[in-house]
């Protein structure tokens, strides 16, 4: 099985692109494969910095990396309870002995008591050159993977409705005090993959859009996401949707990412490069 991969991002309105405080990273499993082959394994990880979060930028940044090395996957965490609690204290660990620059007292007190917070949204590919590939995910947070087969929703994790959206998500902390919460709070989850289906991993103000339009009409939001192409027209797409007319329809004005991966039976025959 073959990915195409995508993905999308749009800052606060009013922000630069260099606000943008989310991060998404893909991660191949390191290993010998053959020209125009895949490989078994992929990894993924999107996630989003909190606004009030210290330095928020540089803890997704060392997330992201730390979950899917692009230099070598496979020191990124097995996506069990133990091993992510591990992986949560030495991101900790990194955060502490390389501290964010502060600018003064107050600056240096807010990073100590605050720290910094992300939700966080992992998962990864396997048995892709084989009979049964599959996804296996781990998330803390509003942060959410849709599976979708013949325009249909097959899965969301975490499974969110509508109202499951607020200020307080969960999320992994750069505060040593919340490694037995984040620890007993990480939900795992899994799924059975097939040639055609979609897998959109998007941070909450997307997520929680999607959630609200399939309700409203879901082969119409499975057909304009998986059509979007480039990322003017994603930034077009957002804009309209912050500006939509109701409370229902109205996406939340939030740093936004939308990852897609499209499952092929073949390898693609053309690459799409946009400028």
């Amino acid at each position: 099985m073959y990915i195409q991969l995508a993905v999308f991002s749009e800052p606060k309105a009013g922000n630069a692109p260099d606000e943008w405080e989310d991060a998404a990273l893909a991660g191949v499993a390191a290993q010998p494969i053959g020209f125009g082959q895949m490989p078994s394994r992929i990894r993924y990880v999107v996630a989003d910095g909190a606004t009030g979060g210290y330095a928020s930028r540089q803890w997704v940044d060392q997330l992201v990396t730390c979950f899917a090395p692009v230099d070598d996957p496979a020191r990124g965490p097995r996506l069990d309870h133990a091993p992510m609690r591990r992986w949560f204290a030495r991101m900790q660990g990194l955060w502490a002995a390389n501290p964010p620059a502060t600018l003064d007292v107050i600056d240096e007190i807010k990073a100590k008591q605050d720290g910094s917070f992300a939700t966080l949204l992992g998962f990864e590919l396997s048995g892709l050159d084989g009979p049964a590939p599959a996804w296996r995910a781990v998330a803390l947070g509003d942060t959410v993977l849709f599976q979708v087969r013949a325009g249909r929703l097959r899965a969301v994790f975490p499974s969110l409705g509508p109202d499951d959206f607020g200020a307080d998500p969960a999320g992994v902390h750069s505060n040593s005090a919340a490694l037995d919460w984040m620890s007993d709070n990480l939900l795992i989850g899994s799924g059975v993959l097939a040639p055609g289906d979609f897998l959109f991993a998007a941070t909450d103000a997307m997520a929680h859009w999607i959630i609200r339009a399939v309700i409203r009409d879901e082969a119409k939001t499975w057909a304009t996401l998986s059509e979007l192409v480039h990322p003017a027209t994603f930034s077009r797409f957002v804009r309209d949707q912050r500006s939509a007319g109701s409370d229902a329809e109205t996406m939340k004005n939030d740093d936004v990412t939308l990852m897609r991966l499209r499952m092929l039976a073949d390898q693609p025959s053309y690459l799409l490069v946009c400028l």
